[in-house]
């Protein structure tokens, strides 16, 4: 597992999603760590937005903005957000109540649910990277999601 890139405060968190939902976060800022760190403000601090709902078009939208595709091969991958999403609900399951953002968020970057291939743990490759989990959430073919 390569060492994640942790985020210094709330404050750096919530520029992340907001430039998520503003369509305005530069594209070289949009790494691994910041899709689970505007995940986790998502799901923490804009209790208004249905992330289930909308993360396919909140995300498919900021990659249009900056400037890439959604298509069968690139962009927006609904099976592993979906995991993610999933990853990080059970992440904030075990954290206490009131912790600070960050150090949720930084926590959670060292826990295999942070890993890039936690996936990977779920699915195999072939149905993962499949145009079909690209394209809509499909189940697990190894393990159930948490």
């Amino acid at each position: 597992m390569s060492t994640p890139r942790f985020f210094a405060d709330d404050a750096e968190i919530a520029h992340v999603g907001e430039g998520l939902l503003a369509r305005t976060l530069p594209r070289a800022k949009w790494t691994h760590e910041a899709h689970l760190a505007a995940t986790c403000w998502l799901l923490r601090m804009r209790p208004d937005i249905d992330a289930d709902a909308e993360i396919a078009g909140i995300i498919s939208g900021y990659n249009l903005a900056a400037g890439g595709v959604n298509d069968d091969h690139h962009g927006y991958h609904d099976t592993i957000t979906r995991c993610f999403l999933a990853g990080a609900r059970a992440h904030f399951a075990g954290r206490p109540n009131g912790e600070p953002l960050v150090d949720s968020v930084n926590a959670l970057l060292t826990t295999p649910a942070g890993a890039r291939d936690w996936p990977l743990r779920f699915y195999s490759g072939k149905r993962l990277f499949s145009v079909q989990a690209r394209r809509g959430f499909i189940a697990p073919d190894r393990a159930p999601l948490p």
